[in-house]
């Protein structure tokens, strides 16, 4: 099944589903007003969910409608806790020496993590007001899950039973903020602004083969004012998800509906591009000896959309997203 969420002027938005080739959507209010309701309560409405989103496919729901990506907030406006790893281990080695920071303990047996504000994330249209060029404004491509309830002290293989939903997102990053905020010692706070989702969230059957040992196996398309980026691929991810839900699950449970992303997609290969400015901005000093690529200004526009290994359009539709000064955004 194929999930989003309409805006509709409330804090979790209206449900509905949306069909496989993301050209219509019906709603599921009926049965759930909000994905963190349906979430919520999973083994009840899987089934009602599941027969909707056959019937809309064979054409006979009633009130099918055409999707329009531009009208939806992320797929869950809000959540219960956003916890985001690094899995992969190439960009975690390259962050340390763009950071000139100690290499992390334990960092290629243990995975890292933070928590993010969970409260305001933003869809896959809306702009990106942010309060200065100056704070080295940096986007950040990822893949992540929305899991059901996990029990504390989870096992990584028991841990993927609790994934629900797999979703794609841009975890904005201000890179001036981060040096300090890291070695505080207390993680990030300023340095992390609200994080973008794209517009469908998706049960782990619509990957197929492409979700295999608790990873998303598909390329990550990126481009910056229409440039191409990168498309590094997930399947190089270091840590599955089952791993990164046990680690944040070690000493409490998760309840339904909290997201763990994967951090940003990294390849090893130079030629499958970055997902990130940061990464890009270290391989060419490792590289070419110099810094050449700035980090965002205003108006600067990013978009990002996974694909399948055979170039068709992944499940999730596209985040497309403009950069924009804070004061300017609450004007408008």
């Amino acid at each position: 099944m194929k999930f989003a969420t309409l805006k509709d002027g409330t804090l979790d938005g209206r449900l509905v589903l949306v069909s496989h080739d993301l050209g219509r959507a019906v709603a599921a209010t009926a049965i759930a007003p909000s994905l963190i309701d349906a979430l919520q309560r999973w083994d009840a409405v899987q089934a009602p969910l599941q027969a909707l989103a056959d019937a809309m496919e064979a054409g006979t729901a009633p009130g099918i409608v055409a999707f329009d990506p531009a009208a939806c907030a992320a797929p869950l406006p809000r959540c219960p806790q956003w916890l985001d790893g690094s899995a992969f281990l190439n960009h975690g080695r390259l962050m340390e020496q763009a950071f000139n920071t100690p290499p992390i303990p334990d960092f290629e047996t243990m995975p890292v993590m933070y928590q993010g504000a969970s409260d305001d994330f933003l869809g896959p249209r809306d702009d990106v007001p942010l309060p200065s060029e100056a704070h080295g404004i940096d986007f950040e491509g990822e893949f992540g899950v929305v899991c059901g309830p996990v029990p504390m002290g989870v096992s990584a293989d028991a841990a993927l039973s609790c994934v629900r939903l797999l979703v794609q997102l841009n975890d904005w990053s201000l890179r001036a903020l981060g040096p300090h905020e890291m070695k505080t010692g207390f993680g990030f706070l300023q340095a992390k602004p609200s994080t973008a989702f794209a517009p469908v969230a998706v049960t782990p059957d619509e990957l197929g083969d492409a979700w295999q040992g608790g990873r998303v196996r598909m390329k990550l398309h990126v481009q910056w004012n229409g440039e191409r980026f990168g498309e590094p691929d997930g399947r190089e991810m270091n840590f599955h998800f089952g791993e990164l839900i046990a680690h944040a699950a070690r000493t409490r449970r998760l309840s339904a509906g909290c997201i763990v992303g994967s951090g940003t997609v990294s390849n090893r290969a130079r030629g499958a591009g970055s997902a990130c400015i940061a990464e890009r901005r270290v391989i060419e000093k490792i590289d070419l000896g110099a810094i050449h690529t700035p980090f965002m200004r205003y108006g600067d526009r990013v978009r990002m959309q996974a694909r399948f290994a055979d170039g068709r359009d992944g499940p999730f539709g596209a985040i497309d997203q403009r950069v924009v000064p804070a004061a300017a955004a609450a004007e408008g």
